[in-house]
Formats: C-alpha cells, sequence, structure tokens
C-alpha cells in the first residue's frame, strides 16, 4: 500500500512538472503534417514520385550518405506543392541541433521590426512526439546585447515558416532539437551587425560545448520564393510580367537570376547584399521589390553562415542549387486521404516559387 502510495505521488509530482511545460502547438494543421504516419506517407510519396530525379542531382553533385550541409535554404509552403524540395535538402542536415531562421510573416501586427525574434516554448508538438526546443538558445540568448533581440512567444505560435521544417528534420532523427529565430523586416547594415554577433556567440557557445559546424550544428533558412500572380494576394498585384504563359515563363527566368547571381555558388557579402537589392525596395527596406518572402530571413542566415565560416577559417561556403519549382510546375502530391490539403490556390494568377540550396 505504501509502495502504491508513494508511486502516486511520483506520479503526480511528473505529471505537474509537464503541466507547467510551455508547448507550442501547431498553426498550420492543413498544409503541414502532424501526425507520424502522415510524414511517413508523405516521404514515401516522394520518393515514388521525384525519387529518381532527386537521386540524379545528387549524384551529379557528388552527395552521398556521409554529405552533411552546413547550411541550407527550405521551402516552407505546403507538402502537397513543395515536399519533395524540403526532401531534396533536409537528409543532408545531420546535425542534432538546428538554428532555424524563419519569416515573421505576422510581425508587422505585432508591431515587431529590427529584432531578432526568439521564443520562451520549452517544446514543440509534433508528428513524432514533443521535440524539445535546444538548451543552446538560451545560451545564445545570454550571450546577445539585450537590445538586438525580443522574447515574443505569440509571434512565433502565429509563424508557420519555421514549424513546416522541422517535420521533416524529426523524420530522419527524433532527437533533433531547434533554435528557432524569427527575422522580420530589417535593414541590411542592421542585418551586417546583429548576424556578426550571432556568429560570435554561436561559435562561443559552439565551444563551450565542444561542438562542431555541421556534425553538430547546422542553419536552416525558412524561405518561399516569389508570390506571383493578380489574385487572392490581399488584393495586391504581384504580375510584373502578366499572368500567361508567356509571363510565367519570364517571372521563372527571373527567379532563377536571383538564384544565379546571388545565391550560388559561393557567398560574400557583396552577393548577399545583391539579393537584398533584388527582394527590397531601394530606399525602402520595409517594402517588396520582388516578393519573395524570405527577403530579410535568407540574406540574414547568410550572412550569419558567411561570418561563422569565416571565424572559424574555413574555406568559403559552396552552395549547390538541389532544385527549383513552383506551385503550378507540376502536379500536387496527393495528400486528401492523409487529412491534409492546400492552404492556397495554385493557377497562372496565383502560384509560389519555392528554392532548395545546400551549403557546404
Amino acid at each position: 500500500m505504501k509502495k502504491l502510495i508513494l508511486f502516486s505521488i511520483i506520479f503526480l509530482f511528473y505529471l505537474h512538472l509537464d503541466a507547467q511545460k510551455k508547448v507550442r502547438l501547431p498553426v498550420d494543421t492543413v498544409g503541414f503534417a502532424t501526425r507520424a504516419w502522415q510524414m511517413d506517407s508523405i516521404i514515401k510519396r516522394i520518393d515514388r514520385t521525384y525519387g529518381a530525379s532527386i537521386d540524379s542531382v545528387n549524384r551529379l553533385n557528388i552527395l552521398d550518405e556521409n554529405t552533411a550541409f552546413r547550411m541550407a535554404i527550405c521551402p516552407h509552403d505546403d507538402y502537397t506543392y513543395a515536399g519533395f524540395l524540403y526532401e531534396s535538402v533536409i537528409p543532408f542536415i545531420k546535425a542534432k541541433t538546428i538554428i532555424i531562421f524563419g519569416v515573421a510573416h505576422k510581425a508587422k501586427k505585432f508591431g515587431v521590426e529590427q529584432k531578432l525574434v526568439f521564443d520562451n516554448f520549452d517544446e514543440w508538438k509534433e508528428p513524432s512526439g514533443n521535440m524539445k526546443i535546444s538548451p543552446l538558445r538560451n545560451e545564445i540568448i545570454k550571450n546577445l546585447h539585450k537590445n538586438d533581440y525580443i522574447i515574443h512567444d505569440s509571434l512565433q505560435q502565429a509563424e508557420h515558416s519555421v514549424e513546416a521544417i522541422v517535420p521533416f528534420l524529426q523524420h530522419y532523427n527524433r532527437d533533433v532539437q531547434v533554435v528557432p529565430i524569427l527575422i522580420p523586416a530589417m535593414n541590411f547594415d542592421l542585418m551586417e551587425k546583429y548576424s556578426m554577433e550571432l556568429a560570435k556567440t554561436i561559435l562561443k557557445v559552439m565551444k563551450e560545448n565542444k561542438l562542431k559546424w555541421g556534425r553538430d550544428i547546422a542553419l536552416v533558412i525558412s524561405n518561399d520564393a516569389v508570390h506571383y500572380g493578380d489574385e487572392e494576394w490581399g488584393g495586391k498585384n504581384y504580375a510584373t510580367y502578366g499572368c500567361d504563359e508567356s509571363g510565367y515563363e519570364k517571372a521563372v527566368k527571373h527567379e532563377n537570376e536571383i538564384i544565379r547571381n546571388s545565391l550560388l555558388p559561393s557567398l560574400d557579402t557583396t552577393s548577399i547584399k545583391k539579393f537584398f537589392d533584388f527582394t527590397v525596395q531601394p530606399g525602402n527596406w520595409r517594402e517588396y521589390q520582388w516578393p519573395w518572402c524570405g527577403r530579410y530571413s535568407v540574406p540574414f542566415g547568410l550572412l550569419t553562415g558567411m561570418y561563422l565560416n569565416e571565424i572559424t577559417g574555413r574555406k568559403k561556403l559552396q552552395g549547390i542549387k538541389m532544385g527549383y519549382s513552383t506551385s503550378i510546375a507540376q502536379k500536387p502530391l496527393p495528400v486528401d486521404d492523409l487529412n491534409m490539403g492546400k492552404t492556397a490556390v495554385a493557377t497562372l494568377h496565383h502560384w509560389v516559387g519555392y528554392a532548395a540550396i545546400g551549403y557546404k
């Protein structure tokens, strides 16, 4: 009887501790997987439909099971549209701790800009069970200047660009932990300042914990490319080249010019600034020039990776284009029977571009 009472007390104690944990819940339960069986099915369907083309890219770039990207750019749109590009790049992220630079879609609503945005959640609810937030997050925050960042749980809870990537990471490593950092509107000078400080902080934390970049820690940048068309964009017209087949071809050509001229093959401040200038209006860093939703997360993440590379004495990061596509370039992956779906239409009047790039 005493043993039963003792067991009950211990059980209730740990139940109480678990109840005290701050757990972030998924915000998009339609476009992304929220169950392990959904992820298993998504991976199998991607392999059946796109496995041969993914393998071809891997062979062309001499990538195998031993390849470990130190940094990557990955889409965050519905799996039905972009899932195969997640699968092109995420298997090469081998580290246990992933610093994910997310888009801050709702930052303007919360009046947030010019700051790095962290959260205070202990765990995230994910398909294969709750994922712990890396304890390195708090170590990083502790070493940053207090004026450089804010902690904003509401903004992180409302954001979908990080949670999109985590199920793929967790599928390949059940022990994965992340450090989510949202990047709201920010001018380039401040990006350079904050990213250098963050790179130095990451290096300090790596040394203190005897971690290696690529093996133990990797960077992933969440991004969807152009948001194109003249319908269902909140009343805005993003159809620079028109909405016929010719306009689509011109827009895709423009996309690939941006990728080729600023994201590949190696990185320096000039090329990253060129990307910023491609996507952000000159003289008004709060507005689109060419509507990539990753217009802040991409340059900030790349600068952080570039600086981290420099201060660790490595050769320049080399980018590998794992793929580019759009939401109308191929048939959507079937997901309706998985209790999943689409969060937006895909037509010549409303489509999204996606880039998947790995850096090693």
